[in-house]
């Protein structure tokens, strides 16, 4: 299992990316707020994206578009969806942001 020096690390790291993407939206369509262990996307109309971390088991959980999914890091460095659909992590967060906000989702 990753060290939990790496695995904070990476999600810091993550959690910057995701920000500065969101910060593309005009913030009277989307609203992040951020902790150590979570961001959450709010629309203009009160929907949610919740994208959070779960340390015990080393993955990033995203709530978004009625479903939750989990990702973990691949080899390759790409968070990749634990069961084996192909979601990457940066996309899926875009395609929620879409959903939420009816725009081209952010660049990540």
């Amino acid at each position: 299992m990753m060290e939990e020096a790496r695995y904070n690390g990476l999600v810091a790291g993550l959690w910057k990316r995701i920000l500065a993407a969101v910060d593309q939206v005009d913030p009277d369509v989307l609203d992040a707020v951020a902790t150590a262990d979570m961001v959450t996307l709010t629309s203009a109309s009160g929907e949610k994206v919740v994208i959070n971390t779960q340390r015990a088991v080393r993955q990033i959980w995203v709530a978004g578009k009625g479903m939750g999914i989990h990702f973990s890091l691949g080899d390759d460095g790409r968070w990749m969806d634990d069961k084996g659909k192909g979601l990457e992590l940066l996309a899926w967060i875009g395609e929620c942001v879409a959903a939420l906000t009816g725009e081209p989702p952010p660049q990540f």
